[in-house]
């Protein structure tokens, strides 16, 4: 079971007075700002990672409603921590949020490898659990505990050597239970997971 902890930090998310880049540009990045990321005028929360052309990475982000400022605010930082977690000890970095939607990136590392060289499914299995958290937070605007009841995988294709970016979304909420959908691919070989997902959303006492 995964728990996760909705946010109320507001953080640098950064001054965008732009207008916010379509698929394919690199107008939003940590590098070259020093904010992790944070919203543009269309209200969609742009992560550190948007580098490289992202359409066939994100065939699902546009059935999704942009954020409201305060949503993005509580999400500008996210999945970062008062302390390290695992999902930012292996890298994991935001490239989109939006209303019950959200999508994460996971950078190759050498390390993530299997011994048949492919990246490790457990590697896989952390990106998928984790990007559904943001879509499923998004409904709610005080913290929240978010806990993951069950999760199926199926490993349709092999990672090999690249990034592997992964959408998820919402498909249905209950009044605390909320059921989701992810999709991981690849640059070069597309789908290569697809997942359901069933969280459980539980007050924390005292917000």
């Amino acid at each position: 079971m995964t728990t996760w902890f909705g946010t109320h930090a507001q953080g640098d998310i950064g001054t965008f007075d732009h207008a916010v880049a379509p698929f394919g540009r690199a107008w939003i990045c940590a590098r070259s700002h020093p904010a992790r990321g944070g919203p543009g005028r269309d209200g969609v929360l742009y992560g550190a990672s948007v580098t490289e052309p992202t359409r066939d990475l994100a065939p699902n982000a546009h059935r999704f409603a942009p954020l409201t400022p305060e949503q993005a605010g509580r999400w500008s930082k996210f999945p970062d921590a008062d302390r390290v977690i695992f999902p930012v000890f292996i890298g994991l970095e935001v490239e989109e949020i939006r209303t019950d939607y959200a999508r994460m990136r996971l950078p190759y590392r050498p390390d993530f490898e299997q011994p048949a060289g492919v990246v490790h499914g457990g590697a896989i299995a952390t990106l998928i659990d984790t990007v559904v958290v943001p879509a499923v937070g998004s409904a709610y605007d005080v913290p929240v505990a978010m806990l993951t009841l069950s999760m199926t995988l199926n490993f349709i294709g092999a990672v090999v050597g690249e990034d592997t970016v992964a959408e998820g979304w919402i498909e249905r909420r209950g009044r605390a239970t909320v059921f989701c959908r992810a999709e991981a691919r690849t640059a070069k070989r597309g789908l290569v997971t697809s997942a359901s997902l069933v969280y459980t959303v539980r007050p924390i006492a005292g917000s």
